[in-house]
Formats: structure tokens, sequence, C-alpha cells
């Protein structure tokens, strides 16, 4: 079969679309942070970029998505040699669905694939700001999605279990990235334990600015993460588009006004929290129902997750960024959500019509099932990877790193040098601002790394 030049140019748009998410997450992350991690913060993520692509090319991507094998566990993990190092041998491989090629390289599946691995270990970060060692990171990271992210999106995906055997819909990722990546979160921050202070000291975010702009770029990025994942250009992608775009702005009008009823007055911060909630929840759905089903289901996700956020102070888990409370209660939602308004009048892949649509619960306790599978599975196995990291000692920084700023222990440098520009005795931008600086020996170093 010849290549499809325009579905081909769609999926390599959406990979670098989905590719650019990152980055925002880390702007996201990033502001929502207190100022002395923010590059840890911003690190972690942009270290998933490196780590996570080199470790798809080599085995994931053939662990989640090879068909081969003749081991008969296809239905638990993808074949061990098919796409094993992306060798050349598959370099003209047309990608097959359903057993019919759809015009698109396997190599531009493979990149696309490549980028939702990525963002869904990133994700797990904002749970873990300010303490978590950036070694210990990098070994948690290598740890899950090899034992988790790559079953899991097998399962779901990749010819395995719970999407050919269960029945299980996910379009985008709500079950295989949010509430996968929202239930590690749980578990890894269980074993952590609290920041310093927390929740007594003030640990609000630190720039509100990169948090709207982190949640724009993920806005921008998000119609590639939905709407590239109908790979080809046809009328489900235009639903999934259009569906992404009224559910986030549905969440960000309803989690502004859960604030403005709870607290008096709406903020910038929950508008950005809330548009990331209706683009997390949207995710599962976007290709199975139709629009005002996806516009009622930001409202709902927006409104509970802005009410969600507030269960770890109730329940004593400090989740430093509301990991849990957006990604794996939006994800939930957006998975329920198929049993309640899927039809085959979007998409014929959903083979049966959800509860609203005349056909019982069938589907719904078919997503309950799978969601809540991929829940204990991915919960277990961090907690457990956590336990041996904190066994090792590897996994949390130390009181004085963590009071000082884990930027500067764990990586030398700072997001903000707050030193007197002006030279001695100038007082500089502080005198500027009506305000006096330190006095300090003039012959006395002055180290560049300033926590900030």
């Amino acid at each position: 079969m010849e290549i499809n030049t325009g579905n081909t140019a769609w999926l390599l748009l959406s990979s670098a679309l989905v590719l650019l998410m990152t980055p925002g997450l880390a702007l996201f992350y990033g502001g929502l942070n207190r100022s002395k991690g923010t590059l840890n913060m911003m690190m972690m993520s942009f270290s998933c970029i490196g780590l996570i692509s080199v470790l798809w090319a080599l085995y994931g991507f053939t662990l989640a998505f090879g068909t081969n094998d003749s081991s008969g566990v296809n239905k638990i993990i993808g074949s061990f040699s098919q796409y094993l190092g992306t060798g050349t041998s598959w370099m003209n491989e047309i990608w097959q669905v359903g057993g019919q090629g759809i015009g698109i390289p396997t190599y531009v599946v493979m990149a696309f694939q490549m980028m939702f691995a990525i963002i869904t270990v990133a994700l797990i970060s904002g749970s873990l700001s300010d303490r978590l060692k950036f070694g210990g990171w990098v070994l948690f990271a290598l740890g899950w999605f090899t034992l988790v992210y790559v079953p899991v999106a097998h399962w779901i995906w990749g010819g395995g279990w719970i999407g050919a055997n269960l029945g299980a819909l996910d379009f985008a990722g709500g079950t295989a990235v949010h509430i996968n990546a929202g239930a590690a979160a749980l578990g890894v921050v269980l074993v952590l334990g609290k920041r310093i202070g927390w929740p007594r000291e003030n640990m609000r975010p630190h720039n509100v600015p990169f948090v709207a702009l982190g949640a724009g770029l993920l806005w921008f990025g998000w119609f590639g993460f939905n709407a590239g994942s109908e790979l080809t250009v046809d009328s489900v992608t235009s639903a999934a588009f259009v569906n992404t775009q009224l559910a986030t702005a549905a969440a960000l009008c309803g989690w502004c006004l859960v604030e403005w009823i709870r607290d008096g007055k709406p903020t910038l911060v929950g508008a950005s929290s809330g548009a990331v909630a209706g683009l997390v929840a949207i995710t599962p759905a976007c290709g199975f129902i139709p629009p005002l089903a996806a516009i009622l289901l930001g409202i709902v996700a927006g409104a509970l997750c802005a009410l969600a956020v507030s269960l770890k102070y109730r329940f004593g888990y400090d989740d430093s960024l509301d990991v849990v409370g957006v990604h794996f209660v939006g994800g939930w939602i957006g998975s329920l959500f198929i049993g309640f308004f899927a039809t085959t009048q979007v998409n014929a892949v959903a083979a049966r019509e959800s509860l609203f649509y005349g056909g019982g619960v069938d589907q719904l306790w078919r997503q309950f099932l799978g969601s809540a599978i991929v829940t204990v599975y991915s919960f277990a196995i961090a907690a457990i990877l956590a336990l041996v990291l904190k066994a090792i000692k590897v996994f949390r920084v130390s009181e004085d790193a963590e009071v000082g700023g884990i930027d500067i222990a764990d990586h030398g440098e700072s997001a903000y040098d707050f030193t007197p520009s002006g030279g001695a005795g100038g007082g500089g931008a502080f005198a500027m601002a009506g305000l006096s600086s330190s006095t300090t020996d003039s012959t006395t170093p002055v180290s560049e790394k300033v926590a900030g």
C-alpha cells in the first residue's frame, strides 16, 4: 500500500503537538511550585523527553504495540522482537488497523506513541515536588515506564486484554495516561511523605503567568493528543477536535464557578487548572461522544476536580500540584462518561451503545472495571518501586536540602537571582523597589547560585 501523505502529515504534526505538551507541562508545574524548586520541577519533565524517548525506541514500542510474538502472551505484552531497537527491517512498513493499512508508516505511529509515553511519566512528577532526589526520580521513571506504562498501553491500545477482551474504550488516554499516572502519583506520595511544613506553611504558586502559559501550551498541544489519536483524518477526527475545545472551555467555566461560589473570587490559577481538568476528562471520550455531552462532561469535570483537590487536606497526603485531584479524578470522570454517552453515531468503534443511547449499563461496567484494574496495578507497582528506592536511600533529599531549596542541592542552580544588581552599596533592584538589601563584606565572594 502506498503512503497516504495527508494522513501521514497529520500524524507527524500531531506528534510535534504532543511533544510540545511536555515543555508546557514543565511551565505549568514550574509556576505552581515554590520558587526554590522551580528548576527541579521543570527538569523532571525535560528529563522524561530524553530518557523515555530512548527507552521507547529500544523496547517500549515493540512491547506495547508489537503483535507477531508466538509465545502466546500477546494479551499481556506485545512482541519481544518485532520492533526491537527500531530496526530498519520495518522502515517501509505501513501501519495496520483492523487488518487494513491506513497509509501511515509504522515509524510515524511509533513516534506519535513515543510522545504519549513521555508526558505520561512526566505527569507523575507534579505530586513529588521539592523533596524527591533527581536521581531517585530517574530510577523511578525508568522502572514505572517499563513495568507499568508499557504493559498498560498494550492492554488498552496494543491488542491486549482490557481493550480486546474486556471491551473498555479509551480514545486517547484517559485510562492509559491520566488514571495510570494519577494512581502512581498517589502510591509514591504515600511512601515519600509530606513536604516539611505542609500544610501549615504558605506553598502557593510562585509564578501565575507561568501557570497560564503552560496551560495554554497544553491546550494547544492537546488537539494533537486527542484528534491525532484517530491517526487518520476523517469525521471522528473532527469530532475529537471539537469535543476537546468544548469540554475544556466548559471545564474552565465550571472550575471558576466553584471558586466564585466558594471563595468569592475566581482566579487565573483556577481557570488554568479547570482547563487542564477538562482536557484530562475529555481525553478518553473525545472520539465517542457528541458535542453536547462533551460540554456536560467539561462542566462536571471542572466542578468536581475543583472540589477534589481539597481531598489531600482531608486525608493527609501531600500531592504537591494536585495530580490526583486533576488527572486521576478527571480521568475517571471521562472514562465513565463513555459508559453514559458513547454512541456508534459518532464512532462505529463504540460497538455498544451507552446507557443514555439505549444500551444499558453494559459499556459502563466495562469502563469501570478497566479503569479500576489500571488504578490498582499502577498504584501498587509505583508504591513498591518507591519503597525499594527508599530502602536503598536514593529517594528523598535531606531536610537541609529541602529547606534550602532542591534546585541548589540537586542541580547547583536556581531559577531566580535575588542578589542586588547595582554593585556594592548601590542596592540595585532592591533600592529601586524601596527595599533595603542586606549588608555584606564586599570582599566576601557571593555564590552565583542563589536559591529562589
